[in-house]
């Protein structure tokens, strides 16, 4: 092996994986994001993927900064907003240089509620936006008046009255739910419909109990209960929580962080410190909304690839086998072919979330860097298709992959590290 003796990579892998393994995810707070992300201030954006500047974000992205300004009353039109990313008086990070991920464009501003999920086991936090629902939406790129209007109700009501129903039932442990999810047939990205009903039985009559007037309170359960996707953020931060422990072992191959902003891809591997590994992101293979084609898909984007990268996801697709019409992915045994490639690229399996159709083994979990350039197995990722043009939304879903190179370029980052230690280049969080 050019890269170090097994046995020590092994050891280190498996290192890696236990702090994975042994993460209690649990959803702790939600609050206005400049209160536990200490970088976020005046005309400070977050955004999903590895780092990039505004004048190489995609249509989508661009969009939704532009949208985030004018929530953020930093401009009143559009037109002004650019003028202030045209004049570099914004300034761009990635959420997970913040332990944060958003999904698709991923953008994180100061005044938006984000989920604060705690992993009571390493007692580190994560940190997610809420999901705005379906429609025009600004994860997206659309940012007309109704998207900013309901950023506004998110952070005014939504966001304190789930806040109110945290303080009243204690944390929510997240793991058990996921788990729950998976065996009613949901995979935790592309189909959220059990997780997200499950969550609803959860704190709906504490929030029924609240003292709000009761059209607030309709309009709040119509969101929550009409939106089948509302715990992918849920299940993102969860997933976030979980993998950061494994972040920086000395040797370690395991991936723990994937991540695209529309025009790169970027991963994250455990030995190699927080470098990213980088190359032009792929368009996604999928399924089209009637009256669109590829040609109008933008690449993949967003910080949702941290499910597949904790074990779930298109790693779970054998547990959720209607998801596979709706992401394109073919038949029902297709479900279970992803499902098993991706063993062959994991270094084990999560028995917190068994598979029942596959006799409840556990799902594949902990992408090796080596095992994914020996066997030329790349990740399969479930995932939504942003139109390229700013303001048009969701397009579609389907399954994308990671382009090889991130995984060959660390490949050889290792080879040179040799047992020297692990690598301090790169973006530090």
């Amino acid at each position: 092996d050019p890269l170090m003796p097994v046995s020590k990579r092994d050891l280190a892998n498996e290192q890696a994986l236990a702090l994975v393994l042994s993460a209690d995810p649990v959803l702790e707070d939600v609050v206005p994001a400049r209160d536990v992300i200490p970088a976020l201030e005046a005309h400070v954006v977050l955004h999903a993927g590895p780092p990039m500047e505004w004048q190489s974000m995609c249509g989508p992205l661009q969009g939704a900064v532009l949208g985030a300004c004018r929530y953020e009353g930093w401009a009143r039109t559009d037109h002004e907003a650019r003028r202030l990313a045209d004049a570099g008086k914004l300034n761009f990070h990635p959420n997970h240089h913040h332990n944060a991920v958003g999904p698709m464009t991923g953008i994180i501003t100061e005044s938006m509620p984000v989920f604060v999920v705690k992993n009571r086991e390493s007692g580190n936090r994560a940190f997610c936006t809420m999901n705005e629902g379906l429609g025009k939406v600004m994860r997206f790129g659309a940012n007309d008046r109704s998207v900013i209007a309901r950023l506004r109700w998110l952070e005014r009501d939504f966001g304190p009255l789930l806040r109110e129903v945290l303080r009243a039932e204690g944390p929510i442990p997240l793991r058990p739910l996921m788990a729950q999810a998976l065996a009613m047939g949901d995979e935790m990205h592309q189909r959220n419909v059990a997780a997200t009903a499950i969550f609803a039985r959860k704190v709906l009559p504490t929030v029924a109990a609240q003292p709000i007037r009761k059209p607030a309170l309709v309009r709040a359960i119509r969101f929550l209960t009409g939106n089948d996707q509302f715990f992918l953020n849920l299940a993102m931060a969860a997933a976030k929580a979980s993998m950061d422990p494994a972040r920086n072992v000395e040797g370690s191959t395991l991936v723990t962080c994937m991540s695209r902003n529309g025009t790169d891809f970027g991963i994250r591997v455990s030995g190699l410190g927080d470098r990213w590994f980088t190359a032009p992101v792929e368009r996604p293979q999928g399924l089209y909304f009637p009256g669109y084609r590829p040609e109008d898909a933008n690449p993949d984007i967003g910080d949702s690839a941290i499910i597949e990268t904790l074990g779930v996801g298109g790693f779970a697709m054998a547990a959720a086998p209607a998801v596979v019409g709706f992401v394109g992915a073919g038949e029902v045994e297709d479900a279970f072919r992803h499902t098993r490639e991706m063993d062959r690229i994991t270094i084990g399996n999560h028995p917190a979330f068994p598979i029942p159709a596959m006799n409840f083994e556990g799902t594949p979990t902990g992408i090796d860097v080596c095992r994914v350039v020996e066997t030329g197995i790349r990740p399969v990722i479930n995932t939504g298709i942003a139109h390229r043009d700013a303001g048009v939304g969701q397009v579609g879903a389907g399954i994308a992959h990671p382009p090889m190179r991130c995984f060959t370029e660390a490949f050889e980052a290792f080879e040179k590290l040799g047992s020297s230690g692990p690598s301090s280049s790169g973006a530090q969080d």
